[in-house]
């Protein structure tokens, strides 16, 4: 338990009502997990207005209400606490209840559109095998160390947040490794944390549901860095035009990485197979198991954290050459009968190109790239055209199918996904709506050598339709349906 007193340091008030010697055991924001002695903080969310549940979190037991509009009617005994932004003030009140964890360990925020799972994925491993306790924050996984939480988010809200991070330090982790969102910095869920860095990937079209304007989201993605410390460093992809951009007003110390520029962290593609990448990184070669231009990039920014915190560069370069594939992120197989099977999460138009142009510059070009693609439900639709065109230009043989439809008509989404064929292209593209069918239908069109790419989903072991979540596993489809195919 802790006093409201000292939960509310730094926080912004602009009308109290109450008493702040109070005892409170929880912070919450979600009416329904209010226990006796809580404190419930009412946002503004775009399906839900917290503050229609206070009074119900008043009966439940909270005892202190943080709220941008105070109710009508005032209880006695609750504490009142008016506030211009919840969302900026949970962030904070969240940091204060578990003692600002942040602070008392090595904190890197990774964001951009690609990229930001392996990186900081990459970077745990690698870590974790130099000696240190780490932590992970995620799309695919949370790890506190060697224990495992299931992710929901792909920077979760920031109670959860704070508390990952006090158990990391009660457990003597020394580096967090943080994806950081454009929709958790827009909704403030990373306000009140203390940074040590902050990396940025690339910035593509994706998110603009959300963001409206590609310059919002690059905005959003600038005020991470804008809101960096002095101690800490910001690395920034020097290839991508916007990385000038993030370094603009940011007060860390700056740095850079490159594959084609000149760049404080500079990496050379020699060889680039289905086995792996041979690299000149900062003059020295190094091979890894990891393939494709893109993960250059990811490894390359790997390389660059790693010396900021200050690892030996020998020692890096060993360890580098021992990471494994991110699960979702290129993962492949090879059957039996010789069918090489790619499993990615390449949701935009930019990911899907650097994966299938990954793929034609290794194959010999006797091979079939069969891809299934397809795009998800109540997301940014601009991309879908986008990527019916990257697919059916880049790829053999296409088939559009569902992702997570959510509750969007399937057949509308691959209508529009179509839409961005040209005419040159349609008699190599296909449409199943049934995820499962396309998949079987993709090792039907395979022969010895072909390779097939299911993009899309890469991790997720779920597919969404209609609001409702059942078990799909596109890496357990591919290779039931090769074993089928070979038996």
């Amino acid at each position: 338990m802790k006093l409201l007193k000292d939960i509310l340091y730094k926080v912004k008030i602009h009308t109290l009502y109450g008493s702040t010697d109070k005892l409170i055991n929880k912070v919450v924001f979600d009416s329904r997990k209010v226990e006796q002695n809580s404190l419930f903080v009412a946002q503004k969310g775009m399906l839900f207005n917290g503050h229609h549940f206070i009074e119900k979190a008043i009966e439940l037991g909270a005892t202190v209400i943080v709220c941008e509009e105070l109710p009508k009617n005032l209880v006695q005994n609750i504490t009142y606490v008016e506030v211009k932004d919840s969302n900026n003030t949970l962030a904070i009140i969240a940091s204060n209840f578990y003692n600002n964890p942040s602070s008392k360990l090595q904190l890197i925020g990774i964001t951009g559109t690609n990229g930001k799972t392996t990186i900081a994925t990459l970077l745990y491993d690698l870590f974790q095998k130099a000696g240190y306790k780490s932590g992970l924050l995620s799309t695919v996984k949370i790890l506190v160390d060697t224990k495992q939480y299931e992710a929901t988010h792909t920077t979760p809200n920031s109670i959860s947040v704070n508390k990952y991070l006090n158990e990391m330090v009660e457990l003597g982790v020394d580096y967090c490794f943080m994806e950081v969102s454009s929709h958790g910095i827009y909704q403030k869920r990373t306000e009140g944390l203390q940074f040590s860095g902050g990396v940025f990937t690339n910035l593509t079209h994706d998110h603009l549901d959300y963001h409206k304007t590609f310059k919002e989201y690059r905005d959003v993605k600038k005020s991470f860095f804008d809101l960096l410390p002095k101690s800490a460093f910001a690395l920034v992809n020097i290839d991508d035009k916007n990385g000038e951009v993030m370094l603009q007003n940011t007060k860390a110390k700056k740095c850079s990485y490159a594959l084609k520029t000149m760049a404080n962290y500079k990496a050379k593609i020699l060889e680039n197979q289905f086995s792996g990448l041979l690299l000149n990184i900062n003059g020295n070669e190094v091979w890894t198991k990891l393939i494709g231009s893109f993960n250059a990039y990811n490894l390359i920014a790997v390389f660059g954290v790693a010396s900021q915190l200050g690892l030996e560069g020998t020692e890096s370069l060993t360890l580098i050459s021992e990471l494994e594939s991110v699960s979702g992120r290129f993962e492949y197989t090879i059957s039996k009968g010789g069918v090489t099977a790619i499993i990615d999460y390449a949701h935009t138009p930019d990911a899907l190109k650097n994966v299938l142009e990954t793929i034609n510059d290794i194959r010999t070009g006797n091979e079939q790239v069969i891809t299934v693609v397809g795009c998800g439900g109540d997301r940014d639709k601009t991309k879908r055209p986008v990527m019916g065109h990257i697919a059916s230009q880049l790829s053999t043989q296409v088939i559009f199918t569902s992702d997570n439809p959510r509750s969007e008509n399937p057949q509308t989404i691959i209508e529009e996904i179509e839409a961005g064929v040209e005419s040159q292209n349609f008699n190599k593209s296909v449409s199943i709506l049934d995820r499962e069918q396309a998949i079987k239908t993709a090792t039907k069109f395979a022969k010895k050598g072909d390779i097939i790419l299911i993009a899309g989903k890469g991790h997720e072991t779920y597919q969404e339709v209609n609001g409702n979540r059942s078990h799909f596993d596109d890496y357990e489809k591919i290779t039931q349906f090769l074993k089928a195919i070979e038996s």
